[in-house]
């Protein structure tokens, strides 16, 4: 939580009460980053890989009519967490799932039914993030997860979200194409990669707003390759769950750690640590 001063704070109170300086509380809308938050998240990426092939097998609506009706439902949840005064732990991470799905259907439709080449996807999302994070820190000067506390900061975060999870996917498929990466080789890799991402922070001094959004696009197809490892058969190289089961056991792991959270609170940022950011 941060503080800022009202617009009457200035003004000399009046009928022979003392002048006092007002504040009213401005709340993080986002999490602390902790360890729950990176395995949620990849938990999350996970859901958003196998849902969205669940929902394009099973419910005979499409990849178009699938991409349409989570699209509607993220605008929602959207809308929801846009009206929160702070933040409220079930309500973020059911729009990141939503968001998870949406990105990779976003890319899915531009690969298949459009047949848009794996090159061009994955420059243009780069170009497109780049830009809403230049546009960022143009209007906010800062990029810091710590003080999204206004409606402008928040739909440059939720847009930022949005093309991190579709630069993964297609980031992630291209790599693992032009590679013909079996899904433990890639998840391994892409873990790899994180790890190396965490030590150029720790050990090298790779600035933190930069560490963070390099490591939750490396997570997109790092869950996409776990969640296909163990719903894909096992001729194709994976466990052979089944999206539906894989589907439904990631779902279960994220709500328990949501109700967790929200009843610990243990990822709320403390307000001191929003003001220091803030500044």
């Amino acid at each position: 939580m941060t503080y800022e001063t009202s617009e009457t704070s200035a003004i000399p109170a009046t009928g022979g009460s003392a002048a006092r300086a007002r504040l009213r509380p401005r709340w993080n809308k986002v999490p602390e980053v902790t360890a729950y938050f990176w395995i949620i998240k990849v938990l999350c990426t996970t859901v958003g890989e196998t849902a969205a092939d669940l929902l394009n097998e099973k419910a005979g609506l499409g990849l178009t009519g699938v991409s349409v009706l989570m699209s509607a439902l993220l605008a929602v949840v959207l809308v929801v967490q846009f009206r929160t005064k702070a933040y409220r732990a079930g309500v973020y991470w059911l729009a990141v799932a939503l968001i998870s799905v949406v990105g990779t259907l976003v890319s899915d439709n531009l690969t298949d039914n459009m047949g848009v080449p794996l090159e061009t996807t994955t420059t243009v999302f780069a170009v497109i993030l780049v830009i809403v994070f230049a546009a960022w820190y143009r209007t906010e000067r800062t990029l810091s997860i710590h003080s999204i506390d206004t409606v402008r900061r928040e739909s440059f975060y939720w847009l930022a979200v949005l093309f991190t999870f579709a630069l993964g996917t297609s980031a992630g498929d291209l790599l693992s194409e032009r590679m013909d990466l079996g899904y433990w080789l890639a998840a391994v890799l892409f873990a790899a990669a994180i790890a190396a991402v965490a030590l150029a922070h720790f050990a090298l001094g790779l600035d933190a707003v930069w560490s963070f959004w390099i490591a939750y696009i490396l997570t997109r197809p790092l869950g996409a390759s776990i969640g296909d490892y163990l719903s894909q058969p096992t001729g194709d190289g994976g466990v052979g769950l089944g999206t539906v089961i894989t589907s439904a056991l990631f779902l279960a792991v994220i709500l328990g750690l949501v109700v967790y959270l929200g009843v610990s609170r243990k990822d709320v940022t403390e307000p001191e640590r929003a003001a220091r950011h803030a500044a």
